[in-house]
């Protein structure tokens, strides 16, 4: 149905919003928790759906106690990274009362992500059965650590997965111990295949008026993901193995070291390979014959390695930098979170959005859409932010509008 235009918060910075966006008018109630699903959730909010996030009364969603880091205002800078531009409503599904709320919500939602173990909502009448039975349109997102078949017991835990999906056995040094990413990184893979699934079946809607059940599972989102990898597995019957910064089929691309730091160095063709030797004063590097072709240079990555750096080791990381990007040869410093943020803002791609007074910045979603651009994000709601009135709507008729932001 369709909804108004979400009101800005007192305090919040509005830049000028013309047109409309891409998912005016879809109503999400996001009954997930932690990552995958709330992010996924925010990013429908992003592209201008209404988002209504559903906590447990009293303890909300885990993420709201998993700091430090924490805001100014007390709020877990965790919670806040996955939760902008949501409303908040806090509703006990084991009280009769309230679970007859969130089902009704259910009925009027467009979309409904959670990612309860499978067959824990039944009781609620909020399985996907119940939930599409009752509202034929609905398109119902679940989001799940290993499916709903034989290991829908198992708890789907970010770390978990990077472990027991293959991720960590391809990160790191050779001969050192595994290592996971330095994010939540299935989590965020999880949440983009949730996204796309979901537009998927909401265009199949606008062209059927039929909704359907969504689900992604976060090991076959990380398995997804795993791309060359995973095909050169297939491939060879190989397993891979941890690499550190190079690349199993490319070379030289990997960081190096130059005078004072790394630089990485991302060498995809023969043609930047040669622009690479003549920038470092060794055209001849190009014609060795260990070098000429990548295939070569793979083979004999230890001396063109040593050879690279034999070279590098004359100039620091901007230096060559600089130096190198002249030629278009792909390189760059090693930076750190806020000299990649810094980075960005020199490159006029605006990677932070303030979302009102007192608290955190965003960062920006990294959509751009030139016809119905993304959504001024609002800040994520405190818990049970909105819960007055969207009691109250829930309560009323079902053609009654979504009431204003608070």
């Amino acid at each position: 149905m369709p909804q108004p235009t979400p009101q800005p918060r007192p305090g919040a910075q509005q830049p000028p919003q013309p047109g409309p966006r891409a998912l005016d008018g879809v109503l999400v109630a996001d009954f997930s928790r932690v990552l995958a699903g709330p992010l996924a959730a925010a990013t429908l909010a992003d592209l201008g759906a209404e988002v209504i996030k559903v906590e447990r009364p009293g303890t909300g969603d885990d993420t709201r106690a998993w700091g430090p880091p924490f805001a100014p205002d007390g709020t877990a800078a965790y919670f806040d990274a996955a939760n902008r531009s949501k409303r908040g409503l806090a509703l006990d599904l084991a009280d009769p009362d309230d679970a007859a709320l969130a089902r009704e919500l259910a009925r009027r939602a467009d979309v409904l992500i959670e990612n309860f173990r499978p067959g824990a909502l039944a009781e609620y009448g909020l399985d996907p059965a119940a939930t599409l039975a009752a509202h034929p349109g609905l398109v119902h997102c679940t989001i799940t650590g290993f499916g709903s078949g034989a290991g829908a017991a198992l708890p789907g835990y970010d770390f978990v997965v990077q472990a027991v999906g293959g991720l960590m056995s391809i990160t790191g040094e050779p001969g050192g111990s595994p290592l996971k990413a330095g994010v939540a990184l299935v989590d965020v893979l999880t949440a983009k295949d949730a996204a796309t699934g979901i537009l998927a079946a909401l265009r199949h809607r606008d062209r059927t008026g039929a909704g359907q059940l969504v689900e992604v599972n976060l090991l076959s989102s990380l398995l997804g993901s795993l791309v060359n990898q995973a095909s050169g597995h297939l491939a060879t019957g190989r397993d891979p193995g941890p690499m550190g910064n190079r690349h199993p089929s490319i070379a030289p691309y990997e960081t190096l070291a130059c005078r004072g730091g790394l630089l990485a160095v991302a060498v995809g063709n023969d043609r930047q390979f040669r622009a690479l030797a003549d920038a470092l004063g060794a055209p001849g590097l190009a014609d060795d014959a260990r070098f000429r072709r990548n295939r070569d240079r793979v083979r004999h990555r230890t001396d063109l390695i040593k050879a690279l750096e034999d070279r590098l080791a004359a100039d620091t990381p901007r230096g060559w930098t600089e130096r190198l990007t002249a030629v278009s040869v792909p390189c760059g410093p090693v930076h750190t979170l806020s000299e990649a943020l810094e980075l960005a803002a020199r490159l006029g791609l605006d990677p932070v959005t303030p979302v009102g007074e007192g608290r955190i910045p965003q960062v920006s979603s990294p959509l751009r859409l030139s016809r119905t651009p993304v959504t001024q994000p609002a800040a994520p709601p405190r818990l049970d932010e909105d819960g007055t009135p969207l009691r109250t709507w829930l309560s009323g008729p079902t053609d009654r509008p979504l009431p204003p932001r608070m």
